[in-house]
């Protein structure tokens, strides 16, 4: 199966979700309306598209349910603007789901955090329309660049100096 989640900058999801034996992370784009979209338009608000990362995994290894949980702890959905130091609306987040049991498990996770949290809980809960995949160069950036990935985490505010 696939899932599809903006969380921010796709380098800093990326490997959270291959130590929970997720298949496969891809990092790309979706949510907006350009094809092919490149990293650079993206990146500078042209396009409408998020940072998104599809996810391929086996549901008899890891729930849906378990995926939401990991997007939740790796993120701040009470920031309407971006992740930590990415700011516009390719850094914003958004669960995009190709099912309707998979839109009614978010809804549910989106309005228990509201609940609990007392907080508006800013995260788009749209129909999967279509997925870009990014440059190769950003495909397991964590393996290719270590040093650049840890630096990137830390002065993004994800990881602790």
């Amino acid at each position: 199966m696939k899932a599809y989640f903006a969380g921010g900058c796709f380098w800093c999801v990326t490997p959270i979700y291959k130590i929970y034996g997720v298949d496969k992370v891809v990092s790309g784009y979706s949510g907006g309306k350009e094809e092919n979209p490149s990293y650079e338009d993206v990146k500078s608000q042209k396009t409408g598209h998020r940072e998104t990362i599809m996810l391929e995994y086996d549901p008899a290894e890891v729930s849906y349910e378990t995926l939401l949980d990991i997007f939740f702890d790796n993120v701040d959905p009470f920031d309407p603007e971006g992740q930590f130091i990415d700011r516009g609306r390719s850094y914003t987040l958004a669960i995009y789901y190709t099912s309707e049991e998979e839109k009614k498990l978010a809804a549910e996770r989106i309005q228990r955090l509201k609940k609990e949290s007392g907080k508006d809980v800013f995260v788009a809960l749209e129909l999967f329309a279509g997925f870009y995949e990014a440059e190769e160069y950003h495909q397991d950036y964590y393996l290719k660049h270590p040093e650049e990935y840890e630096k990137e985490l830390v002065e993004s505010g994800r990881k602790p100096r």
